[in-house]
């Protein structure tokens, strides 16, 4: 990771534009691409960031990370303050809780409760950034990434895309689809996975389990 403290302005052009005005800021640069700008607030979120996979090019005082949609983020350094690169090695990624773990467990033994076909190649499937909860295959044989939460939020879609990334420069693999599979998808984790080609899938942990839900159903 390179972390660079240094006063700087701001301009993104995609969707729309934005622009931040000269301030001291925290550019962070991880490993897997993903050029993140922080002020001293805020809580975790960035006031703007670029999500891997991008190109990012330094021509002098100017970074340019532009996108494969079209997007750029151009950063302009007026005083560089730190710059300093750390080697953070691969992180092992959350602990599931009992339920998470559980229902991973119960969907790589049988796949088909996500979609009729699939059928398990391996769980925990390694990448340079952590291990994908299950790697399938569909009925004609393409490779699936499927990421496994028990609430479906924005930061686990963000995770599925980077292993996608990953999993996609194996030509072995490439073509990989992402699913993501909860037992509560929010609406704005759904937005962002159609915005990244990923597909949303609900199941009910207690079906899996052989429970029958108590909720009254139409026939």
């Amino acid at each position: 990771m390179r972390l660079v403290l240094a006063r700087c302005t701001v301009d993104y052009d995609g969707r729309l534009t934005a622009h931040l005005p000269e301030a001291t800021r925290l550019i962070m640069v991880k490993a897997d691409g993903c050029v993140a700008v922080h002020a001293d607030g805020g809580a975790y979120k960035p006031l703007n960031w670029m999500n891997a996979p991008n190109r990012l090019v330094e021509d002098g005082p100017e970074w340019r990370v532009s996108s494969p949609k079209g997007e750029t983020l151009t950063i302009t350094m007026h005083e560089v303050l730190s710059d300093t690169s750390w080697d953070l090695g691969v992180d092992p990624g959350l602990q599931k809780d009992g339920v998470e773990a559980h229902l991973q467990e119960l969907l790589a033994a049988d796949p088909t409760t996500i979609e009729d076909g699939f059928r398990l190649v391996r769980r925990e499937y390694p990448t340079e950034i952590g291990p994908v909860d299950l790697l399938c295959r569909d009925e004609d044989g393409a490779a699936i990434a499927i990421e496994v939460k028990r609430r479906g939020e924005i930061d686990g879609v963000e995770q599925l895309a980077r292993y996608l990334e990953f999993l996609n420069r194996d030509p072995q693999l490439s073509p990989v689809r992402g699913v993501f599979v909860a037992q509560e998808i929010k609406p704005q984790a759904r937005v962002l996975a159609t915005e990244r080609s990923i597909a949303c899938v609900e199941v009910d942990y207690n079906e899996l389990r052989g429970i029958e839900s108590p909720q009254l159903r139409l026939l």
